[in-house]
């Protein structure tokens, strides 16, 4: 599955790069990932992640870890599942992408994932929506000067 939103901004890259990242900043702003915590046990930024979604009065949610894989810096932001148990685990990649546009910054996410659980067709739709919502959030955030 893969999916990609994009908004326009009116705040210059340097403001939303600020938010995009480091994960720790996208439950303020992005629904989709509920807690995101800064942990330090590899060479590169790594957080735990719990990524959840609602669909009507019930709530999935998955644990992972995630890594920053790729920096670029007022440009783009990429993060990857990467767990330490040595074990094989589908794919989660996040990567936020910015582009100055006249009058701000044009953000597109894209939220690409190789696994079953969040496949039935509906979580696709609410992993959809999740994403949408994000950009109404930080558009909010950026707005309040946060």
């Amino acid at each position: 599955m893969h999916t990609s939103e994009s908004i326009e901004l009116t705040a210059p890259p340097v403001d939303v790069f600020e938010h995009v990242a480091d994960l720790h900043r996208y439950p303020d702003w992005l629904p989709l990932v509920h807690v995101a915590v800064p942990v330090a046990d590899g060479p590169t930024p790594a957080w735990e992640v719990e990524i959840r979604a609602r669909v009507g009065p019930l709530a999935r949610s998955k644990r992972l870890r995630m890594e920053r894989t790729e920096l670029v810096e007022h440009r783009l932001a990429v993060f990857e599942r990467a767990e330490l148990d040595g074990r094989q685990h589908a794919r989660w990649a996040l990567r936020a992408e910015l582009e100055p546009v006249a009058g701000g910054t044009r953000l597109t996410m894209h939220l690409a994932y190789d696994g079953s659980l969040w496949t039935a067709g509906v979580l696709e739709r609410v992993l959809d929506d999740e994403i949408r919502r994000g950009r109404s959030g930080l558009a909010a955030l950026l707005a309040a000067g946060r």
